[in-house]
């Protein structure tokens, strides 16, 4: 039981459960917008700016989504922005059904999808640590980790396969739709108590910015993640990889966005029976390091096993440091404070993401859509040398339940 021990909670499954839905809904809808944008308009800038349009309300509105979360219940925010996410859906299922062959109502869209996700991102990672008591974080993390990479393997698969098999992205935004509301009903099902919450104030509000800046060992880690990930961002470009490069259409576009994710669960689930007990900060960097020289294989690549393996192998990377990250920021930080490191975090990972695609989608217009990786894989590694030189106590980090922000 001692692998599994976070599923004795009954919240934490419940929350699992919805969290896995909410995910493989929008990996379906997700791939379902990629390909349809692409097929409108057949230019990488437009994968980028679907990545932008989720960005830019993380970037405005993280302060404001931080102090929600650390202001209301974070339960009923959860509850509110899963009912977001399903109106979100339903909206681009009915741009579907109309027959818009436009992409600016995609993006109006997207960009309400990215409001939701700005005040979900904070909520939900702040709200892990109530769910399990402390000696059990890093395995409810681990799971957690496991159970959003499961879902993120299904989801494009499911998504590729419907859009293949309808011609269409209408039943994929109908099921997410579906999944979503799934998952609304199971985060009613949570109980947990609220403990009193300070008001409101502007130095409260910019207390997450200050924390972050002052504990250096964390600002390593999650500026590490920012850039890594900024620059390496490969998977940006999968539609425009699957049509032009490797030439798999829909499906095959599913197979290789679930490629991260097969190689994220197997470290998670690994991870979760045989923790990382030693020298956690070295095997960040080795890994991250890994990340940038797999997306420089997965960019030089004509073969779909070659892609596929490059693929499986930067998200087993990838997982180490989410692990690593996600446990030395939550237990590093004051439960009334995590709702706005959680925001400041979030807005680095969204920063890392959906930025990083419009980062890849432009510098795709500009030098083409396989140098754009390579020398997105080649930073990374450049990035991985820097910070192990300018934040030394990342690198000796030893022990993560142990670990103090310094």
């Amino acid at each position: 039981m001692t692998g599994r021990v976070a599923f004795q909670y009954p919240n934490f499954r419940y929350y699992m459960m919805a969290r896995f839905l909410a995910t493989i809904s929008s990996e379906m809808q997700a791939i379902a917008v990629g390909w349809q944008v692409y097929g409108l308009t057949h230019r990488p800038l437009d994968l980028g700016l679907v990545g932008l349009a989720q960005f830019l309300p993380g970037v405005l509105l993280f302060l404001v989504s931080g102090q929600v979360a650390d202001r209301y219940p974070r339960r009923r925010i959860i509850i509110a922005c899963y009912a977001g996410f399903t109106l979100c859906s339903f909206a681009l299922l009915a741009l579907t059904v109309a027959h818009n062959r436009q992409v600016w109502p995609v993006y109006l869209v997207l960009l309400g999808n990215g409001v939701v996700r700005s005040f979900n991102g904070a909520a939900s990672q702040s709200f892990l640590p109530s769910l399990v008591p402390t000696e059990h974080f890093p395995n409810a993390v681990a799971w957690s980790s496991s159970v959003f990479t499961g879902a993120t393997i299904m989801g494009p698969a499911v998504g590729g396969l419907l859009y293949g098999l309808a011609g269409s992205p209408a039943p994929v935004y109908l099921s997410s739709a579906i999944g979503a509301c799934c998952a609304l009903l199971l985060a009613c099902a949570i109980r947990i108590a609220t403990p009193p919450r300070r008001n409101a104030g502007m130095r409260m509000v910019f207390e997450g910015l200050h924390f972050i800046w002052d504990k250096k060992l964390v600002l390593g880690a999650i500026s590490l993640d920012l850039f890594a990930v900024l620059l390496g961002g490969a998977t940006a470009l999968l539609p425009a990889y699957a049509d032009t490069i490797l030439r798999i259409g829909p499906t095959g576009l599913g197979m290789l966005r679930s490629g991260p994710a097969v190689g994220a669960l197997l470290m998670a689930t690994a991870n979760a029976y045989r923790p990382l007990r030693r020298n956690a900060g070295a095997a960040l960097l080795w890994c991250v390091a890994g990340f940038g020289l797999l997306t420089v294989v997965f960019g030089l690549s004509r073969s779909v096993p070659i892609s596929m393996v490059a693929l499986i192998g930067l998200g087993a990377c990838d997982m180490v440091s989410v692990i690593v990250r996600v446990t030395m920021v939550q237990l590093s930080t004051p439960d009334e404070m995590r709702g706005r490191v959680s925001a400041v975090n979030m807005l680095f990972v969204g920063a890392s993401n959906e930025f990083g695609q419009f980062e890849s989608g432009l510098t795709a217009q500009w030098f083409g859509i396989v140098p754009a990786v390579v020398l997105g894989g080649l930073g990374t590694i450049v990035v991985v040398a820097a910070w192990a030189w300018l934040f030394p106590d990342l690198r000796k980090v030893d022990e993560l339940t142990v670990v103090k922000a310094k």
